[in-house]
């Protein structure tokens, strides 16, 4: 049974855990590199640690914003080439988007070096935490080229059809950042350059097994010298298609600078601590749905395009639940367990334990809909409507969690900091639910529409010269 054949017949449960397996681990893996930074940091170095981490989050997230840029941009038109047959113009995507992943990281660290310490003062860096976040982020900019050709080449694996290969990418540089965090941090007592140092080295690793797997001949489309050579046409169209990921992710640096800000403002230094062991647990529970939404959106595109919505609404209600489970589950884990939670971060301090528990349960308290949420907006970018996922995503990273920050800590101090999380994860999700209402009332029409034009077609074929004769 060929793919398209699958997609449009096989069951539902089974398609989706089949293609969101691999994504679901890859995720994981992906989310694991900031946890186990903040765990081991927590525990070698202190609640300071995990300030200069959180502080430092935000310049990472722009680095990622910039692979995903020109890693999703280029794996999509890699993705559009290659079903046009156009495999030339697919390999030429792929060695521009290489040199511009490279031209980028170097960028990023001379930028980066140049104005780093400015830059982690505009993220809430204090006086106290800045020597932390310096030396972590120190390294982490010198790396940078490993991170953005590793993770952006990694998306350009997943577009050429090889998903398990980008899953065991993020396995080994997880893997590996795990092992070497403690040997760093604790053996070597480097504390948070040990940290850094494991992160990059990690991306490194990770590099250099997607660049050999372009240049050993295992991948469908070769990385060749005569296609470095940057077209305008080939560039304009990989920013083009990078774009809506990226202005995401920015925007989210910039909402995370922010935060950072008020929390510094209303809480202090343990407050940043705080919101960056929320943050971790956060990660650990939404990216597997993140990839079970790249599961679901193949499926839920092709019977869109197919007209099969009853598939659709099946795969949706699918994907829905399976996220929903994920989250329940995480946030029965944080309401029972909290100080279990925030004690894997920091066993020797009292005070961080105690702000930790309060703010982890008043955070998460709407996380049992955030899977509805994320899935939600992602069926609008599955069936083609970029505009509405767009909106959707960043009204619950940005558009309604902006004027929260502001507003609630002014009626009810760092409490209304740690409430505008969950205010948002509401707002958003009352959004998504009423759009969502909206497109299933209208592919249910559609799919009654389709179910007449089926048995008037067959009343048709069971009755030609009666249709015959009423026509005439």
């Amino acid at each position: 049974m060929d793919r398209a054949t699958r997609l449009g017949e096989s069951g539902i449960g089974s398609l989706l855990l089949k293609f969101s397996a691999p994504a679901i681990v890859g995720m994981i893996a992906q989310a694991l590199y900031n946890v186990v930074d903040r765990i081991f940091v927590g525990q070698g170095v202190g609640p300071q640690g995990i300030a200069g981490t959180t502080v430092a989050f935000p310049f990472m997230m722009i680095m990622m914003a910039f692979g995903m840029l020109v890693g999703f941009g280029a794996a999509a038109l890699i993705s559009i080439r290659l079903g046009q047959q156009r495999r030339e113009e697919a390999e030429q995507a792929l060695g521009n988007g290489f040199v511009l992943l490279a031209g980028i990281g170097v960028a990023i660290a001379v930028v980066g070096l140049l104005f780093l310490d400015p830059g982690l003062r505009l993220f809430g860096a204090s006086a106290a935490v800045l020597p932390y976040a310096r030396q972590y982020l120190q390294v982490i900019v010198l790396g940078a080229v490993f991170q953005t050709v590793g993770f952006g080449l990694n998306a350009v694996i997943r577009g050429e059809g090889n998903p398990r290969i980008a899953m065991a990418t993020m396995l080994i540089g997880a893997l590996l950042n795990t092992i070497l965090d403690p040997i760093l941090i604790f053996g070597f007592g480097w504390g948070m350059r040990g940290a850094a140092v494991a992160t990059v080295l990690s991306q490194a690793v990770s590099a250099t097994w997607v660049l050999s797997y372009f240049l050993r001949g295992r991948s469908l489309l070769r990385l060749r010298a005569r296609n470095l050579r940057l077209e305008a046409a080939a560039c304009l169209s990989i920013v083009a298609m990078g774009s809506p990921q990226f202005a995401m992710h920015v925007a989210a640096s910039v909402m995370n600078g922010i935060l950072n800000n008020q929390l510094h403002a209303y809480g202090g230094d343990l407050a940043i601590s705080t919101m960056g062991i929320v943050y971790a647990v956060v990660l650990l529970v939404i990216m597997p749905i993140f990839g079970i939404n790249q599961g679901a959106q193949p499926i839920i595109g092709y019977n869109y395009g197919a007209g099969k919505y009853d598939r659709v609404k099946k795969t949706l209600q699918a994907a829905a639940a399976t996220a929903t489970l994920i989250c329940v589950s995480g946030f029965l884990a944080v309401m029972l367990y909290p100080a279990a939670v925030i004690g894997l971060f920091s066993r020797n301090d009292p005070a961080l334990l105690e702000l930790g528990a309060r703010a982890i349960r008043i955070c998460l308290a709407m996380l049992p809909i955030v899977g509805f949420q994320i899935v939600g907006a992602s069926y609008f970018q599955a069936v083609g409507k970029p505009k509405h996922a767009m909106f959707l995503g960043l009204s619950r990273q940005v558009l309604l969690l902006i004027p929260a920050v502001f507003i609630l800590p002014r009626l009810f101090g760092l409490d209304g900091l740690w409430a505008a999380l969950p205010a948002a994860d509401l707002g958003s999700s009352v959004l998504t639910g009423i759009w969502l209402l909206a497109e299933l009332q209208h592919l249910h029409r559609r799919h009654g529409e389709t179910i007449a034009e089926e048995n008037l077609l067959g009343l048709q074929a069971d009755h030609p010269m009666e249709d015959s004769a009423v026509r005439g």
